[in-house]
């Protein structure tokens, strides 16, 4: 043994299903710098080993060339074992130990931990014989391996990244079309089967997939349920609620403004939409949805017994166009034919509808986990038309999780004049936080208590509290207000009062709050109604949908258009062509002229949303119109049509109208941040000859005249 010029190795499996419950039992004798294990045959401080710590299924979760730094028990005094610490490790194990660091503050050390009552510890290298050649004379060499699948070569010092997934072709259009609810906490899906609407469930009789990806410990991603798991250990490597951030550009205003309150990293991607940092990999949120896609595939794949290529996917009724193409390149990228693209509240009405077959006239009030809609919809004889709609994408259930923990810390500082900010920590306060507000939908006071949060002056300090319906209604109340100022507010729009609807129906987890209800029934006389359980009633409506589009079936929906699109003026100012709440689908002309002597080519940037100033609303794209030709300045005019689809999707063309002949154009929908802000900047400076001309005329301009 002495001879031999490698450090032995020790291979240890113990008795545990996952990294995660490894963690939770062992984690008191694990560290960054190293780890306790119990052994009766024990080897010398100073011995060099190849170390390889492995699951009960033979998984493993740490690989390191470590060093005894002491021995525990070996003159019979307390429990045998050692103390490693670790000298390199693989890169999986690095991501590992960082996962412990940020779940316990033990863990934090660079030392191998004692644990308590193992006795003393003895660093003579003399302390176990016959002793072994100390680390100072080895020179092990960890073998360059990089497990899971976020790295899969290396060449040289050049790390080759293998991409979320491999992007599936374009899926044959067969087979059943299921309907899938791509929701902000959990997605789900439904199908049609024997001529009934069914939620599709797993074996266990849930139907909810967690809209969640993570990187395990081990390096691998890991979405759905085994991601959630992860919230409470490793919540820097987990990402959800990335539905707020899909298809915005990730320097707009609202999202500076909320981007602080997601552990994860938001960066922009090349065109400057939000994506996500997970370790050394940059995610668009479209890959991150494509992947919880894919899981809600597979479970319907596995229920109805066969492939699923097709589906019917649900949006916000307020999402934008830019946001409704990105679901829908998620559905591509998870195998998926995109049939149609439906608002939520709509899909929530044909599931009413198909329970309540009589003309009527509903306002579907959809509070989620992340986001708010409101629609009015008109009902009768399998017409199913929208009328007025509006929405927030940034309110759900998650701000109401949020400010309950808001409360909680400061009640923890006042009690003890501590803040605390470790990450693991306020994660678990806030799952406390959401267990507490669903059990006040049933009762009136809750108990909370989450355990060791911190220390404070050598001693665990926990966070407990009797937390009760009426403290949670005074914190939430402004957020239920909100809701209700929309539903007003879109009332308005056409001209109706709350006591014309026949119906309120409920929609989102949130909405089971009794606060929301009790709102509900105050504004419009009448107590809200549910379609089965409020989760599942947009799956629902969704596969009624898909099961119309398989058959054909004489199913009409008239949706709306939920914000403005228009072209940007000279001076920053925004022209809405089609205005919001107009019926879909529809087709709008708008007349542009040359602004210069034989000008051949205009460029018109095109934006969505109700801000009179363009540079507040969502930039769609540029329409760049080419081949024009020669004539003084406002000679030649072009004549752009723009056309909505039933989902909510633009296409614009171009009509030189002295020819008549259709023109060269092109509609470019991705560009860098930069480019966007110098046309915004360029419509501003259009103004400045107008502005030239006095005040009088400068105000006129500003009116549009």
């Amino acid at each position: 043994m002495a001879d031999d010029p490698k450090p032995p190795g020790l291979s240890v499996r113990l008795p545990f299903g996952s990294a995660e419950e490894f963690l939770r039992r062992y984690g008191t004798n694990l560290s960054k710098g190293g780890v306790f294990l119990r052994s009766k045959s024990l080897r010398a401080p100073g011995t060099a080993v190849t170390l390889e710590i492995k699951l009960q299924d033979g998984q493993r979760v740490l690989y390191a060339n470590a060093v005894v730094v002491w021995v525990t028990g070996n003159k019979g005094e307390g429990v045998p074992g050692m103390g490693f610490k670790f000298i390199t490790l693989d890169a999986s194990s690095r991501r590992f130990l960082e996962a412990a660091a940020a779940a316990m503050p033990h863990a934090r050390s660079t030392e191998p931990p004692v644990p308590a009552n193992v006795g003393p510890t003895d660093c003579s290298p003399d302390a176990v014989a016959p002793p072994l050649p100390p680390a100072s004379q080895q020179q092990p060499v960890l073998p360059s391996e990089e497990t899971g699948r976020l790295v899969v070569a290396s060449e040289g010092a050049k790390t080759v990244h293998a991409p979320a997934f491999e992007p599936a072709p374009e899926p044959p259009q067969e087979g059943p079309i299921i309907g899938i609810d791509l929701g902000t906490t959990n997605s789900c899906a439904a199908a049609v089967v024997d001529g009934e609407p069914m939620m599709l469930k797993n074996r266990d009789g849930s139907c909810l997939v967690p809209s969640m990806v993570a990187l395990s410990p081990r390096g691998q991603l890991v979405v759905g349920t085994p991601a959630r798991s992860q919230l409470t250990t490793n919540p820097k490597w987990v990402v959800y609620g990335f539905k707020r951030l899909i298809g915005r550009p990730a320097d707009s205003p609202i999202v500076r403004e909320i981007v602080h309150r997601f552990p994860y990293e938001v960066v922009p991607t090349e065109t400057g939409d939000c994506a996500v940092q997970l370790a050394d990999r940059t995610f668009k949120l479209e890959e991150l949805s494509a992947l919880v896609l894919r899981e809600v595939k597979a479970l319907a794949e596995r229920r109805l017994n066969t492939q699923v290529n097709r589906a019917v996917i649900t949006v916000p009724a307020w999402y934008d166009e830019r946001q409704r193409q990105a679901v829908r390149e998620a559905g591509r990228l998870a195998g998926l034919h995109v049939e149609r693209i439906v608002n939520e509240p709509t899909a929530a009405a044909l599931a009413w509808g198909y329970l309540h077959r009589r003309p009527q006239r509903l306002l579907v009030y959809d509070l989620g986990g992340g986001t708010f809609d409101a629609s009015v919809l008109e009902l009768r004889d399998g017409v199913y038309e929208v009328v007025s709609t509006g929405g927030n994408t940034f309110l759900g259930g998650i701000d109401f999780d949020s400010a309950i923990v808001a409360f909680l810390l400061a009640d923890f500082e006042s009690k003890t004049d501590t803040i605390f900010s470790d990450r693991v920590a306020v994660q678990r306060v806030y799952d406390a936080a959401e267990r507490a507000k669903m059990a006040l939908s049933e009762k009136t006071e809750a108990s909370i208590h989450v355990p060791f949060v911190t220390v404070v002056d050598g001693k665990p300090v926990d966070v407990e509290l009797n937390f009760t319906r009426g403290e949670l209604e005074k914190l939430t109340r402004s957020l239920v207000d909100s809701t209700m100022e929309v539903c007003q507010e879109i009332l308005r729009n056409r001209g109706l009062r709350a006591d014309q609807i026949d119906e309120v129906v409920l929609v989102g987890g949130q909405s089971r709050a009794p606060l929301v209800q009790d709102r509900i029934t105050l504004l419009f006389g009448k107590k809200p109604v549910a379609v089965g359980t409020p989760e599942e009633a947009v799956a629902l409506g969704a596969a009624l949908l898909a099961d119309a589009l398989d058959k054909k079936a004489g199913l009409l929906l008239i949706d709306v258009l939920p914000k403005s699109i228009g072209v940007g003026l000279p001076g920053g100012r925004f022209h809405a062509v089609i205005p919001r709440n107009t019926a879909l689908p529809v087709t709008r002309k708008y007349t542009v002229r040359t602004t210069k002597k034989d000008q051949a080519e205009l460029e018109i940037a095109i934006f969505q949303g109700e801000d009179p100033r363009a540079g507040e609303d969502t930039y769609l794209g540029t329409f760049k119109v080419g081949g024009l030709p020669p004539g003084p300045r406002g000679g030649v005019a072009v004549e752009l049509s723009f056309e909505l689809n039933n989902e909510c999707l633009l296409r614009i063309t171009g009509r030189e109208e002295t020819t008549g002949r259709e023109v060269e154009s092109t509609f470019a929908t991705a560009d860098t941040p930069g480019a966007v802000k110098e046309r915004i900047a360029a419509l501003e400076r259009e103004a400045a000859p107008r502005a030239r001309q006095g005040p009088l005329a400068w105000f006129r301009g500003l009116l549009g005249g």
